[in-house]
């Protein structure tokens, strides 16, 4: 686990000094870093976006989204680290609009 995280430390601060030394590359105006637990019982889930909304200081948003997301966020500037838990109702329903995906081939 701490391997996967040294390695997106490494490579944020890697992009960070390649920006700042390449000024002709650009850049959009913002980035967010999402953060998405394992799958577990909806109540579990709540239950970690509570924990890291405490560790950053910051508030839940509770169904904010159309899919009824549980989520906490911190920025720094235009950067957000961003953690949504997505409830079970929500990834059966993307499921379902999914689910045809590339079954249907629209006319050219």
């Amino acid at each position: 686990m701490r391997d996967h995280r040294r390695a997106l430390i490494d490579g944020l601060l890697n992009l960070a000094i390649f920006l700042e030394t390449h000024p002709d590359v650009p850049t959009s105006s913002g980035l967010t870093l999402r953060h998405i637990p394992e799958r577990a019982s909806d109540e579990d889930l709540r239950a970690e976006i509570d924990r890291i909304a405490a560790i950053l200081g910051s508030r839940v948003d509770a169904g904010n989204s159309p899919y009824d997301h549980y989520a906490t966020s911190i920025h720094f500037g235009p950067v957000e680290y961003r953690a949504v838990a997505i409830p079970a109702a929500a990834r059966a329903l993307y499921d379902a609009e999914s689910s045809y995906r590339g079954c249907i081939e629209p006319n050219a």
